[in-house]
């Protein structure tokens, strides 16, 4: 039975009077006389939602949605108030499981602060589509760095090659007409310590994140991180350049461990503690390297370093941003006022950065290093 007949047999037999309402009891009920088809988290979802009703009741809008997978701002309270219903045994204790399930748990319980979300996303995750988003552009930032070190003969600090910044790729203050430059500057890097670091981010963090929330939040996470980065230098570091995807990866990073800190008693990922800090620690010797390499350059250099505000730039979009993303797993940002408030926020600022870049360089009269 598909789902289109499957919510008119509901319908017709359960709210005939077209009431709007169903009695939860009578609804499992009829699950399990016809052999229904419906995932079990969404079964154990359905009693919290009756338990959050004085009645004993579920919205028919409610269920026709969480048949659907689409959950809106009354899982939560539905979550809050029927949690007694929901099965006590966690995911840890799931028995016969194979590499790739086991894997899926791990993710759950990594990315994921309530057991009935883990639970959810255990039951209904599928490997198609896979997380590709995240996987093609690591692969394609290393095959853009093995690309121009094997033409420039350099692994470490390319940006000193004066070669380098000729790339059609780089942000250059010069080059601002060029709007592409803003980001694809993310598949260029300093050297093979920057790319690392951010590979290794982008897989560890990324993949996992793009798993749960999906391609498209993630993917737009990551592009608002990248392309705020380079507006953000832009205006506050006028002469200079901007490399690397650490925009986006500061986004992501610190979306996550964001969220991981306001969710610390649901989060059941080992070491917490010590990983938090293993990650700020992290997080923060870049951007002391970045700014070492900004400010004291070890070589001779024929302009301006890449600038380390768009490691900044993308922590605070992933702070505003991301956190309204990481924090709404599986509901819709649209019915949401903080999402429409973080828009509006990030709206306004690209207004005023393209604004910017179009008269503020002529009118204080920024002395920019002549494009290569």
């Amino acid at each position: 039975m598909d789902r289109s007949s499957l919510l008119q047999l509901i319908q017709e037999q359960l709210d005939p009077e077209h009431t709007g309402f169903i009695g939860a009891d009578t609804f499992t009920g009829l699950v399990h006389s016809h052999e229904l088809p419906l995932d079990p988290a969404k079964l154990d979802m359905l009693v919290a939602l009756a338990q959050s009703n004085e009645r004993g009741q579920v919205c028919y809008q409610e269920l026709v949605d969480l048949i659907s997978s689409k959950r809106s701002s009354s899982f939560k309270r539905a979550i809050a108030n029927g949690q007694r219903a929901l099965p006590r045994d966690g995911l840890l204790e799931e028995p016969g499981l194979g590499v790739y399930k086991r894997f899926v748990r791990y993710v759950a319980y990594e990315i994921l602060p309530r057991e009935v979300d883990r639970h959810w996303y255990f039951y209904r995750h599928r490997s198609c589509p896979p997380p590709v988003f995240m996987a093609s552009v690591t692969l394609a930032q290393i095959i853009v760095f093995l690309c121009y070190g094997a033409r420039l003969n350099k692994w470490v600090l390319q940006t000193y090659h004066p070669e380098y910044m000729k790339s059609p790729l780089v942000y250059h203050p010069g080059h601002r007409a060029r709007a592409w430059r803003f980001l694809t500057y993310m598949f260029m890097h300093v050297g093979l310590e920057q790319l690392g670091f951010n590979a290794l981010l982008q897989l560890m963090i990324g993949v996992p994140l793009e798993m749960v929330h999906g391609l498209l939040r993630i993917s737009l996470l990551y592009l608002a991180g990248v392309l705020a980065g380079s507006l953000t230098v832009s205006i506050t570091d006028m002469r200079a350049p901007v490399v690397g995807g650490s925009g986006g990866v500061y986004a992501l990073c610190s979306a996550h461990l964001a969220n991981v800190v306001m969710n610390w008693a649901g989060m059941r990922c080992p070491y917490k503690l010590l990983r938090m800090v293993l990650a700020l620690v992290c997080m923060s010797s870049e951007v002391g390297r970045a700014v070492w390499l900004r400010f004291s350059p070890p070589l001779p250099a024929s302009g301006p370093q890449p600038s380390f505000m768009a490691h900044l730039a993308g922590a605070v979009v992933g702070v505003s941003m991301g956190l309204t993303i990481l924090r709404s797993y599986e509901e819709r940002l649209r019915d949401q006022c903080g999402w429409w408030v973080v828009l509006l926020a990030y709206g306004t600022f690209l207004l005023f950065a393209i604004f910017w870049n179009v008269f503020a360089y002529d009118l204080l009269g920024a002395h920019i290093p002549p494009p290569p």
